[in-house]
């Protein structure tokens, strides 16, 4: 089992949140869907080249963004990834991988 931990604007938490449930991700036992998220600020400066979804080449952005977190199974998390970055607004979508320990 692995967590995910991934940073979305506002405008797309909910649309990428369905593409990784659909994928397969936020399952625990007899239930789906299940996630924790909080909302926080984050920044980045887009350089040189970049083609930034939100933001200037060269300006510090300040933008809210939920943190999202869930889990997923061994044999998903590449998918569950893959649909992360298809269904993220962002060129670099910034997310978590950790593996877990079943006791």
């Amino acid at each position: 089992m692995y967590k995910l931990a991934f940073f979305v604007p506002d405008s797309h938490v909910e649309v990428v949140k369905a593409a990784v449930f659909a994928a397969g991700g936020g399952r625990i036992g007899a239930y789906e869907h299940c996630a924790w998220q909080v909302l926080g600020h984050g920044q980045f400066r887009p350089m040189h080249g970049s083609q930034p979804y939100l933001g200037q080449a060269g300006e510090v952005e300040r933008v809210e963004e939920w943190k999202v977190e869930l889990v997923v199974a061994d044999e998903l998390i590449v998918q569950v990834v893959a649909a992360l970055k298809q269904s993220h607004p962002y060129e670099t979508p910034a997310y978590e991988v950790w593996p877990l320990a079943d006791f």
